[in-house]
């Protein structure tokens, strides 16, 4: 199985590793794309203006085009402790012993606009570049990323949890997919969480990612979800809907 997560904007500074090596990196055949876009973003970042202009910058936010400059040579963290925020947080990978870590570390994935997809324990650097983001010399970056992601997350082959949001799945599809959509009830209809909705996909997250028999089939999912005390419903041939309070 793989859990494919949504990045975050933040991410936690620093490193203990290498410069970025792109070989290293899990997807090897993205890697032609990874290097066009970390080369057009260090290169942006010798025009601040620029570069405020295309990443949706504030001048307050100038340390972030700082990081950009220095991609290839920043020191590096495994993905899953370079993204942070709500939905990491309640990953809380950081609480969970070593053979859950390792289940979670071989599970988890996480889509990025700058490197496609990267496995949890794949060491990457600081970097500011969202998926709507258009830079001056690839364009769209739905455009660049399609035609090389698609095929690659579609030969996936195990079972994909896909719990990534609207910008990054535009990405690339994935057939065949199971996806997750988080929902309130007040015993009339079901409406869409968008406050904490990060918080609770990263709950399902860590209950499918440490679970220690793996689920391989869509009602796997459901029941290993429920074994951990979240409501999940089965709406669609690969359709679930994770039920919250409201």
């Amino acid at each position: 199985m793989l859990v494919l997560l949504p990045p975050s904007e933040t991410k936690a500074p620093g490193g203990d590793g290498p410069p970025l090596e792109l070989a290293t990196l899990a997807f090897p055949e993205l890697n032609p794309v990874r290097a066009k876009l970390v080369d057009a973003l260090v290169e942006l970042a010798g025009d601040v203006a620029a570069s405020r202009a295309a990443l949706g910058l504030s001048a307050r936010q100038d340390g972030e085009i700082a990081r950009n400059a220095r991609l290839w040579s920043a020191p590096t963290l495994p993905a899953l402790r370079r993204y942070t925020g709500v939905l990491y947080d309640a990953l809380d990978l950081a609480g969970v012993d070593r053979a859950r870590l390792a289940r979670a570390e071989r599970r988890l994935a996480v889509a990025s606009a700058l490197f496609g997809v990267v496995r949890g324990v794949d060491r990457i650097p600081g970097y500011r570049l969202s998926a709507g983001s258009a830079l001056p010399a690839v364009g769209p970056l739905r455009t660049l990323w399609r035609p090389e992601l698609e095929p690659a997350l579609a030969a996936v082959d195990e079972l994909v949890v896909d719990l990534r949001s609207g910008g990054y799945a535009a990405l690339a599809r994935i057939p065949g997919a199971v996806s997750v959509r988080v929902v309130t009830d007040d015993g009339h209809r079901r409406t869409t969480v968008s406050h904490h909705n990060k918080a609770h996909k990263g709950r399902l997250a860590a209950a499918l990612a440490t679970r220690s028999r793996q689920p391989s089939t869509v009602d796997g999912v459901v029941r290993a979800a429920r074994a951990a005390g979240l409501a999940v419903d089965r709406v669609g041939e690969r359709d679930l809907e994770l039920v919250v309070p409201a």
